[in-house]
């Protein structure tokens, strides 16, 4: 039986791992950890970085969590390989579970479920940096398929900027030989927009507006680097059309719990077009970062979010048993 009262259940809380975005995993996890303490929960938050299964239930035997809440981002903490042991642990946790982790955290695969949804996405292709000519015509965007937060951005208009950008893939893979990259049709000058799904009900669009005018890493964790306008005015009909094209990704994906969506808007009056980026299964807990900003515009506090996600845990395990 599960424990009702706030002060009886106990919470691990992850946060660190091995990714690029550990720095990002380290704030949000903090912020959840601390929220939830707030609230009443007997909260342990433990910095990981890429533990064994072993070690990973020899942490959860000291802890006797009732809930785990995962706070990392990137392919191991967020993709996949973490759910996996989760999953064996046979704790409640918070997020999506493994097969759908690997299928969100690869964007080309997640682009095969949105066409298969009739989701537009722009036109994508692995990136070969032996081949001289650029998979699709500039202007492209090359980015690594299973890594979030923008890490290895790069936006081509012109070939010098290509070869630049295969330069840095190719020395970024003298480091990290397993990274894969993809080249992306840019979209230029479109407006770009998140969608948050919370337990599979979409939230109020967050429209991205950067100040250099490029969305990269510097430009989402910088505050004052970039305004953002949530529930913003858009063409007639294009606001109801994205979310549901959000949540309706999620559940072919089979997103658990939340869900961050990023989609690019082009267009105004009856020829607007949307077209999606990405799906992210654990959006980021800072203090500038776009779901909890969403939830709240709904009323929805930041502590309020963290306490309903442990009860989303909490309420699936209950169905399980």
């Amino acid at each position: 039986m599960m424990p009702q009262r706030t002060d009886q259940v106990r919470v691990l809380v992850l946060g660190g791992g091995p990714d690029g975005e550990r720095e990002v995993s380290l704030r949000s996890s903090q912020g959840v950890a601390d929220a939830l303490q707030e609230a009443g929960y007997r909260v342990h938050r433990e910095v990981i970085a890429k533990p064994t299964f072993g070690e990973l239930q020899t942490l959860v035997e000291q802890a006797k969590p009732d809930v785990i809440f995962p706070v990392l981002h990137g392919p191991w903490g967020e993709g996949g390989p973490l759910q996996d042991m989760l999953d064996c642990l046979r704790v409640p946790f918070v997020g999506s579970e493994a097969p759908a982790a690997r299928t969100a955290m690869d964007k080309i695969a997640t682009k095969f479920v949105a066409h298969r949804c009739g989701v537009p996405t722009p036109d994508a292709a692995m990136l070969l940096t032996s081949d001289e000519a650029p998979p699709l015509p500039l202007p492209l965007v090359v980015k690594p398929v299973h890594e979030g937060s923008t890490l290895g951005f790069h936006l081509c208009r012109t070939m010098e900027e290509y070869r630049g950008a295969v330069r840095a893939v190719e020395a970024d893979r003298s480091a990290h030989p397993h990274r894969v990259y993809m080249a992306e049709r840019a979209c230029v000058g479109f407006r770009e927009l998140t969608a948050g799904v919370l337990d599979g009900a979409p939230l109020p669009l967050v429209e991205i507006r950067p100040k250099a005018g490029v969305y990269d890493y510097g430009a989402k964790y910088t505050p004052g680097q970039t305004d953002y306008l949530v529930a913003p005015a858009l063409p007639a009909g294009a606001t109801p059309i994205i979310q549901g094209w959000a949540a309706q990704v999620c559940r072919a994906i089979g997103v658990r719990h939340l869900a961050r969506v990023d989609f690019l808007l082009e267009g105004e009056g009856d020829a607007w077009r949307a077209w999606m980026l990405e799906v992210n299964t654990l959006p980021g807990f800072t203090g500038t970062s776009l779901f909890p900003m969403a939830a709240k515009h709904t009323g929805v506090s930041y502590q309020e979010l963290v306490v309903r996600l442990v009860g989303f845990a909490l309420r699936d395990a209950r169905k399980v048993a």
